[in-house]
């Protein structure tokens, strides 16, 4: 793999923890410049809106070597061996998974629930600031999703093609991730309340069966899921299209 491969991979990495950190500045600058309250909770998301990338690349680490055992290994390796190969694939893929949603959920900070009446906040430092919270949710989602879809392709073995099942996969994900978001803005789900499937499922159905919440639901989720998908395909094949010029 040729050096500049890495430093492109780090480029990309450096760009959207900045974009971060950027988010983080305005929010903690909005309270010591204005003098108001800090707003936590926008924080608290921006942290758990990177948690996906990180998870991305041990969840690709796990695919790889499960693909690795199920085409040299399945004639000699052992049971401990298989069920080891499994949850190297399984677990750090659902805990990512689980915690996508919390990428694109920054999108819905765009209603300014954290302005009050009469705020000293000027409108235009708002504005800024959301819109880089927002947009840092998209590139950690966006830096997240792109390199399972490229250990995907790698895994198939399928040289610079991108292959359909990869598209494939992208595209559940992404509409997962809408549904997650959802889930979280409407209903209050967080990830971790997959412990409770049943009440979970119980709320659902019951918020479902509301007048017109059904094709509400299906509207959000169809709207934000082709949003993340126009942004998502075009730097996604540029991305890929730049490490196979460069000999990936």
């Amino acid at each position: 793999m040729p050096q500049c491969v890495p430093v492109i991979v780090l480029l990309a990495a450096a760009a959207v923890l900045a974009l971060n950190l950027y988010a983080v500045v305005l929010v903690l600058l909005r309270a010591a410049v204005y003098r108001v309250r800090l707003y936590r909770p926008m924080l608290l998301n921006v942290g758990l809106s990177f948690v996906p990338v990180p998870l991305s690349l041990v969840a690709g680490v796990g695919f790889l070597l499960f693909v690795e055992y199920r085409s040299h290994a399945l004639d000699n390796a052992s049971l401990l061996e298989g069920v080891l190969a499994v949850m190297a694939l399984a677990v750090p893929t659902g805990a990512w998974l689980l915690l996508f949603p919390n990428s694109v959920y920054l999108i819905t900070e765009l209603n300014f629930s954290h302005r009050v009446e009469n705020t000293p906040v000027p409108l235009w430092y708002d504005i800024v600031q959301t819109l880089a919270l927002t947009l840092s949710g998209i590139a950690n989602a966006i830096l997240s999703l792109a390199p399972l879809q490229m250990f995907v392709i790698i895994g198939q073995q399928s040289g610079d093609r991108i292959t359909v099942e990869s598209w494939v996969f992208a595209g559940i994900v992404i509409l997962l991730g809408a549904v997650g978001v959802y889930l979280g803005r409407y209903l209050r789900f967080n990830s971790w309340d997959v412990r409770h499937p049943k009440a979970v499922a119980h709320k659902l159905r019951s918020h479902l069966r509301e007048r017109g919440k059904m094709l509400e639901a299906v509207g959000f989720v169809a709207t934000h899921a082709v949003l993340v998908a126009m942004l998502y395909v075009p730097l996604f094949l540029f991305a890929w299209s730049s490490l196979v010029a460069v000999g990936l």
